[in-house]
């Protein structure tokens, strides 16, 4: 269930990087770490205190899945590779994703096919280095509790649970899983990560996956990561006249589909929902109130330059009762 969380002061955050970079680096002595880097606060952090500790060790593998956000790809990579210099390979397995989801409308399932995928990737790609004997993850608390660890399960993440038996890896590496979202971020900080990196939109070890209701298609997901595109851009244009606690922002393609006119024609479209979400550790959040003109500006974009899709709604709903993503 819930607690505190653990490092209230910069003392304790600290003492949190020591500790675990002394912890790593006597694990790590003379064997090798995958590290499943997604770009996302998480992994980063995660990431980036396995290589203080044992830089020599440390492999990161960006599984392209095919459910990043538009650009996201060539992004992370420009990030991770050229201004941080991590060890990275990327690997795109964006058609094997998408063949095993095909067909596939239940969210849990849906996750759980998303989640073995991913390790069979890091898997076969950690096997072309030789002898690997860990695997790193940026697991956190909240993925914890979500996924059922200390109670009951309100939805799986691909990152929690264990090794598969017949997985390769001796163990999986989580130095991060007794932390909460803030906590992580001040850690990140701590190592000397980007402003811009740490304070990053929280991002689904699934992917838009979770944001796509329904059968996972190649027209839905053109459709999500559009909108996505749009909608992240218009309010990252104008992120300071916003609310300070707007944590996350982003698109969700219902399994909805309506009649409109586009062109003086009949058209059978989808519905896009949009999600603006306030939060401290995304235990709790409440929608985040966005000015009228600006939804309406977000709505005539996503209208105008997606051709299938006939219309937008704004998600008002808080967690709980909802959760964050909407599946």
């Amino acid at each position: 269930m819930a607690r505190e969380g653990i490092l209230k002061t910069d003392k304790d955050v600290e003492k949190f990087v020591e500790k675990q970079v002394a912890e790593l680096k006597k694990k790590l002595a003379g064997k090798r770490v995958v590290c499943a880097l997604s770009g996302g606060v998480d992994s980063a952090v995660a990431a980036a205190l396995i290589h203080k500790a044992a830089p020599e060790s440390l492999t990161c593998i960006l599984v392209d899945h095919g459910l990043m956000r538009k650009n996201e790809v060539d992004k992370i990579m420009h990030v991770f590779k050229v201004e941080r210099g991590l060890n990275i390979i990327k690997v795109d397995a964006s058609k094997r994703f998408l063949n095993a989801l095909r067909h596939v409308a239940e969210p849990e399932r849906k996750r759980k096919i998303i989640g073995m995928e991913f390790i069979r990737v890091l898997e076969a790609e950690a096997k072309k280095l030789g002898k690997v004997e860990y695997l790193a993850q940026g697991t956190i608390y909240t993925d914890v509790i979500e996924s059922g660890q200390g109670g009951n399960l309100v939805k799986s993440h691909h990152n929690v649970g264990g090794l598969p038996d017949i997985i390769d890896f001796q163990e999986i590496l989580e130095p991060l899983r007794e932390l909460y979202k803030d906590e992580v971020r001040r850690v990140g900080l701590a190592l000397g990560l980007p402003h811009k990196s740490v304070y990053r939109q929280p991002f689904p070890g699934p992917g838009i996956g979770v944001r796509i209701i329904g059968e996972i298609t190649e027209k839905k997901l053109e459709i999500v990561k559009d909108a996505d595109y749009i909608f992240r851009k218009e309010l990252d244009a104008v992120r300071d006249q916003l609310s300070p606690d707007l944590f996350q922002y982003f698109a969700v393609v219902t399994d909805s589909r309506s009649v409109g006119i586009k062109k003086g024609k009949r058209v059978y479209g989808y519905t896009v929902a949009l999600r603006a979400i306030e939060s401290r550790d995304a235990l709790e959040a409440k929608w985040s109130y966005i000015p009228h003109e600006l939804l309406a500006k977000v709505s005539d974009r996503i209208c105008d330059e997606i051709e299938s899709v006939t219309r937008v709604v704004y998600d008002i709903t808080n967690k709980p009762p909802a959760t964050i993503e909407w599946e």
